[in-house]
């Protein structure tokens, strides 16, 4: 894939730097990634409780989903990250176990991130979807 990660200088940079405001990319494969949370491949709830531990498993959720489409995290230009009571200290949380699970390389693509009142489950506390484009 080619993708040009585009910030202009007429929208405010990143916070944080932790997205990219404009990706642009050119591939031959489109692949959307379902809502992923904290639930392993036995279908066991991750972290019962604990944010960083259902925030870590969603993020290798999400890695194993663009795997399995034959996508890198480097191929996502969209990613929507949804988060149960959301309160400012929880970015670095969210940022922190989304890291360990791309092995310190957290893609940058184009980002939305939204505090929601409760997702599909009252267990789930943290939700992510995305898209990417594959060369």
């Amino acid at each position: 894939m080619s993708a040009e990660m585009i910030n202009p200088p007429t929208l405010a940079p990143p916070v944080m730097n932790l997205y990219t405001q404009v990706v642009a990319a050119t591939g031959t494969r489109f692949v959307a990634i379902a809502g992923q949370v904290a639930i392993d491949a036995e279908g066991r709830l991750v972290g019962p409780g604990d944010f960083a531990a259902q925030a870590e498993q969603v993020f290798r959720n999400l890695r194993a989903a663009l795997e399995a489409a034959g996508a890198t995290p480097a191929d996502l230009v969209k990613m929507t990250i949804h988060v149960v009571g959301h309160r400012p200290e929880m970015i670095d949380t969210v940022f922190t176990a989304g890291s360990k699970a791309f092995d310190g390389e957290w893609p940058l693509p184009a980002s939305t991130y939204l505090g929601v009142e409760a997702l599909g489950l009252p267990e789930w506390l943290i939700e992510v979807d995305g898209y990417a484009v594959v060369a």
